[in-house]
């Protein structure tokens, strides 16, 4: 019988030590989950936080792009009823257009690039031009053969 009772002793020590290293195991793997889980959770509200905060600018932005158009179109009535009211004379406002078509083309020819000739320029119609085969040779000679 005392052997019985110290077989069930050791099998009940041995048993609570297993149970020990299994139940911190255990916890060691829930403390980790749980961890992992507030980071996931700080993250979100941080990416909750962000979101709210990019709505809010492009929000303002829109509302101050309103606003600024708003007061350009303002001004721009303005000058037109001014222009309107103090400038009648139709003889200034068709100079003033050609003038405004004018410069216009003049700025269309400064930005338009010269398109590549194909031929040589020359000051006389009778000259070769640089293309030409006898261009800078005089009168007689013939042009080297390669």
């Amino acid at each position: 019988m005392t052997n019985l009772i110290l077989a069930a002793i050791a099998a009940l020590v041995v048993g609570i030590v297993i149970g020990v290293f299994v139940g911190r195991s255990g916890q060691g793997t829930t403390l980790r989950q749980r961890r992992a889980e507030q980071q996931i959770e700080e993250l979100r509200s941080e990416y909750t936080r962000y979101q709210a905060q990019v709505n809010e600018h492009f929000m303002e932005s829109a509302h101050l792009l309103r606003r600024f158009n708003d007061a350009y179109r303002d001004v721009n009535q303005h000058m037109a009823r001014g222009a309107n009211r103090l400038c009648n004379d139709e003889d200034w406002m068709e100079e003033l257009a050609q003038e405004t078509s004018k410069k216009r083309l003049e700025e269309v020819r400064e930005d338009a690039s010269e398109p590549p000739r194909d031929y040589a320029p020359k000051t006389d119609p009778k000259d070769s031009g640089t293309l030409a085969e006898d261009f800078g040779l005089k009168k007689g000679e013939k042009p080297q053969q390669a």
